[in-house]
């Protein structure tokens, strides 16, 4: 009875050990999984010492390839963490992984702040294989994957014939100030956010001649992830471009509101940004509740549901179809410019076809041929098509930067309001 107490006791002590012993992941390790940008490509090398982990990760999308040090690596057991950082529209990005160390690979979480979250697997690598980031695919084989284009900001592109333009290129000169010709005004304002429980700023533009005697639209203009109240301007310059179409006869005379759609009390794109995605969809309330109120009480305004546009940019077009849409009560006009992951699947977004086809005057949706985004506007474009809700698709020769929002706002702004 002795001996055989003494044998279990001796491997409940080696279990205890083994339990607490960190797993051996040291090497280079090949992944490849589908994300909401394209095609991810990794290998990750691995350096152990006790339950610190450094390294490491390489990444590839169609052909090019970016290197990042791991940081906060951690290694107890069969449980593997590390961040991975990127710098994103100049801030620094927190990829934060989690792991489980298994017989067959390490089986990963993925979480890129709160904007995107991937399950993956990643395979230890052969000792004949390359360190190329291609790696060999752990999730399908290669061959299976259809081949696509290069993929500029995002990831990989894949055109198909619906892409293509709906209108030419605005005309050289077109955002340049005039000084022959009335100029609006440009404000910069603050209001009181209940929603955010802080006192918020915005930029506002009212037309040439603007008068309390009449009645104005408005257009609410949003952001990217990596801007705020002040982008639009610094992009695109709103004021001349309007200027410019009201005096030439081609725009509808416009209020135009720029808010700071991160809905939080440090409302600056510093640090992490990707962790501010909460704060975007916050925004919701902060527009609904806060900002037009705000401006409905302090302009003169045609307060009503065909007299509101809601157009924006990146982050800021997905905020545009996940609010316009959602609420068609209190905006006829929409417009995302380059939609970013964070939009609503095309079902969410428009959930009754043909009562969106029956209230909204304009729904425009764009994005540049070389953008890696455009897969989000793509899928959107062709649900709507299938659904036979009336939309403009317009792809140009742009990428996911700022020539392309200047033009579509130029394009979009005067089929506003007629």
């Amino acid at each position: 009875m002795m001996k055989k107490s003494i044998l279990i006791l001796g491997g409940l002590i080696g279990l205890l050990a083994f339990s607490g012993q960190a797993a051996d992941i040291a090497g280079q390790w090949h992944a490849e999984f589908d994300t909401q940008i394209g095609l991810q490509k990794y290998v990750f090398s691995f350096a152990t010492e006790g339950n610190k982990l450094t390294g490491k990760a390489t990444s590839e999308i169609d052909g090019r390839k970016r290197e990042a040090e791991l940081k906060e690596g951690t290694i107890t057991g069969d449980t593997v963490s590390f961040v991975e950082m990127f710098s994103f529209q100049g801030n620094d990005v927190r990829i934060r992984y989690t792991g489980k160390v298994g017989t067959d690979g390490i089986a990963f979480t993925r979480e890129v702040g709160d904007f995107a979250k991937e399950d993956f697997k990643a395979t230890r690598a052969q000792a004949t294989a390359g360190s190329s980031a291609a790696g060999k695919a752990t999730n399908s084989p290669a061959g299976d994957r259809p081949r696509r284009g290069p993929g500029g900001f995002g990831g990989p592109i894949a055109l198909t014939p619906d892409d293509k333009p709906a209108f030419d290129d605005p005309p050289a000169g077109f955002d340049k100030k005039r000084d022959d010709i009335p100029h609006g005004k440009l404000e910069m304002i603050e209001y009181e956010s209940k929603t955010v429980g802080t006192t918020r700023k915005m930029y506002v533009y009212t037309p040439p001649g603007y008068s309390k005697d009449r009645k104005y639209p408005v257009l609410y203009l949003l952001h990217g992830i990596g801007g705020d109240e002040t982008e639009w301007e610094r992009f695109a310059t709103p004021d001349v471009l309007l200027d410019n179409l009201i005096a030439d006869g081609k725009a509808v005379p416009m209020i135009i509101v720029m808010p700071n759609g991160r809905a939080q009390k440090n409302d600056r794109a510093e640090g992490n940004v990707m962790a501010s995605a909460p704060a975007f969809a916050a925004f919701e309330q902060d527009l609904l509740q806060d900002v037009i109120p705000a401006i409905e009480s302090r302009y003169s305004v045609q307060a009503d549901r065909e007299h509101r546009a809601l157009a924006g940019l990146s982050m800021g077009g997905g905020q545009s179809l996940n609010f316009g849409l959602a609420h068609l009560d209190t905006f006829a006009w929409v417009g995302g410019f380059s939609s970013a992951p964070n939009t609503k699947p095309p079902a969410q977004l428009v959930p009754d076809p043909a009562a969106a086809a029956k209230e909204l005057k304009l729904l425009w949706l764009s994005s540049g041929n070389k953008d890696g985004l455009i897969r989000i506007s793509q899928g959107v474009h062709a649900y709507l098509k299938e659904n036979k809700v009336p939309h403009v698709w317009h792809v140009d020769g742009n990428g996911h930067d700022a020539t392309h929002w200047r033009n579509n706002l130029w394009l979009f702004s005067q089929r506003l309001f007629k």
